[in-house]
C-alpha cells in the first residue's frame, strides 16, 4: 500500500485527505441520525397525552424543544398553539426547514469530496504522465516495460480518486434519503399534534386573547 502512495507522488497527498475527512464525516453523519437521536420512541404519543390533558407549562415544552429534533418541531407547535391553524402549520414549516438543514451538515462536504475525488485523481495522473513523457524526451524511450510501468504508476492516482469517490456518493445519497424518510415522519407526528390540539375539550384550551393575541374577527 505505502508503495502505491509513493507511485502515485504528492497529488496523492489531497486524495488521502478527502478520504480521511469522507471518513469522518460518514460516522459522524451515521451517529448523529440515528433514529432514536431524531424521532425517539413514543414521544409524539407521549406529546399528543400531554396536550390533550392540557398539561403544557413552559418546563414541559423547553425541554421537549432539548430532546430531539421531533421534539424542538413539536415543540414549536405548541410554543403558537393558541393561534389559528394555518399559523401554526407555518411555524412548524419554518422550524422544520431549520431542522432540515442541521440534520443535513456536512452533507454538502460529503458530495464535493464525491464529485472531486476523481477530478483529483485525473489530475495526479496527468501529471505522472508528464513527468514520464518529460523523461522519455530527456532520455529516449528506453525499456518498454519501464514505459508500461511508469504508466501504471499514474494511474494509481484514478484509481486512488475513485476509491474515495464512490464511498463518498453513495452514503451521500444514503444520508440524503435517511433525512427525506425523517421528514415524512416528523410531518405525521406534528399534523397528529394539531389534530390533538383541535379536538381539546373546551376546558384544556386558554381562552382567546389570554396570551395576547387577538382572535381573527368573524366576518358575518
Amino acid at each position: 500500500m505505502l508503495e502505491l502512495v509513493k507511485a502515485g507522488g504528492w497529488p496523492m497527498i489531497p486524495l488521502l485527505l478527502l478520504s480521511a475527512v469522507g471518513l469522518a464525516i460518514i460516522i459522524e453523519r451515521f451517529w448523529s441520525l440515528r433514529r432514536q437521536t431524531v424521532l425517539p420512541h413514543n414521544l409524539g404519543a407521549e406529546v399528543r397525552a400531554w396536550a390533550a390533558r392540557g398539561n403544557l407549562d413552559p418546563a414541559h415544552i423547553e425541554s421537549l424543544r432539548q430532546n430531539s429534533p421531533l421534539g424542538a418541531l413539536l415543540a414549536a407547535a405548541l410554543d403558537v398553539r393558541n393561534r389559528p391553524r394555518d399559523q401554526v402549520r407555518e411555524r412548524i414549516e419554518d422550524v422544520g426547514r431549520h431542522l432540515v438543514h442541521r440534520m443535513e451538515r456536512y452533507l454538502n462536504t460529503l458530495g464535493t469530496i464525491a464529485a472531486a475525488g476523481p477530478l483529483l485523481g485525473l489530475f495526479g495522473t496527468v501529471v505522472g504522465m508528464i513527468q514520464m513523457f518529460l523523461g522519455i524526451l530527456d532520455h529516449g524511450l528506453g525499456d518498454v516495460s519501464q514505459l508500461a510501468g511508469g504508466i501504471g504508476k499514474a494511474l494509481v492516482c484514478t484509481a486512488t480518486g475513485m476509491i474515495v469517490a464512490i464511498p463518498a456518493l453513495m452514503f451521500h445519497r444514503y444520508f440524503r434519503g435517511r433525512i427525506a424518510g425523517y421528514i415524512v415522519d416528523m410531518e405525521h407526528e406534528a399534523i397528529q399534534l394539531l389534530d390533538t390540539l383541535d379536538t381539546r375539550p373546551a376546558s384544556a384550551r386558554v381562552a382567546p386573547g389570554a396570551m395576547g393575541i387577538t382572535p381573527p374577527v368573524d366576518a358575518t
